[in-house]
């Protein structure tokens, strides 16, 4: 199992157990920052998973590739809590 697999299965564990978690992200295009944010998951695909956020005030849906997490530009504090 890669590394990348054993993110997929992590995620959709939490997905079904466990949806809302905290997340810091740091993306430039299109430009997203936010520090120990309290998101939902709202959907795991074979590529990407969906999250919906609130920073602005308002529900806002984004759709993240797997790989953001590899490179570190997303991290998910449940993940690392559990590994």
């Amino acid at each position: 199992m890669t590394h990348l697999d054993e993110i997929k299965c992590k995620l959709n564990e939490l997905y079904h157990t466990q949806p809302n978690i905290h997340i810091n992200v740091s993306i430039s295009h299109p430009k997203v920052s936010l520090q120990n944010e309290a998101v939902v998951i709202k959907g795991i695909y074979s590529h990407i998973f969906q999250i919906e956020e609130f920073s602005s005030g308002f529900p806002k849906r984004r759709t993240i590739q797997y790989n953001d997490i590899l490179t570190k530009n997303i991290e998910i504090v449940e993940l690392n809590n559990k590994c």
